[in-house]
């Protein structure tokens, strides 16, 4: 274990309370439960400019690439992050069907930069040191989204 600054973990408590402000937290709900784009169109289909979904994925987005850039420049130390959150996965996750045809779009390689690099360092650290996690959380997701998609019919 490296050592923790009071000074980091004040920022990373400071962290977790911006994710509990309401709104915010709003946003994260939603964005959990609904937003499961597989191609860009489906994203101006179903979270159109000027809808609260829109608004509410980009709060989720713009948030956790925020952060990741905050871990990514050490000024949360990593591991104690990487031990504490895994939500950043799950955006990330959810953003790769699109994340290609949006750096196109926008001309912009770096869009996102922060939270894809994160994580890669998250992946690598949490197959390290439980092989297999990555693939068995991917799988329940699926499983999860599956049951919900046939709930709903």
């Amino acid at each position: 274990m490296g050592d923790v600054s009071h000074e980091q973990v004040n920022l990373m408590l400071r962290l977790y309370d911006i994710r509990r402000e309401p709104r915010l937290r709003e946003a994260r709900e939603w964005f959990m439960n609904n937003f499961h784009p597989t191609s860009p169109e489906d994203v101006m289909r179903q979270y159109p400019p000027a809808s609260q979904e829109n608004a509410y994925f980009r709060m989720v987005m713009s948030y956790w690439d925020m952060v990741a850039g905050i871990v990514n420049r050490g000024l949360v130390d990593e591991e104690m992050f990487f031990e504490n959150s895994g939500e950043q996965w799950i955006v990330w996750e959810r953003l790769k069907p699109v994340i290609g045809a949006w750096r196109a779009l926008f001309k912009n390689p770096h869009m996102l930069s922060n939270l894809e690099e994160h994580c890669k360092r998250f992946e690598a650290w949490r197959e390290k040191r439980a092989p297999g996690t990555n693939q068995a959380i991917r799988d329940m997701f699926a499983q999860m989204e599956k049951q919900a998609a046939a709930a709903k019919k």
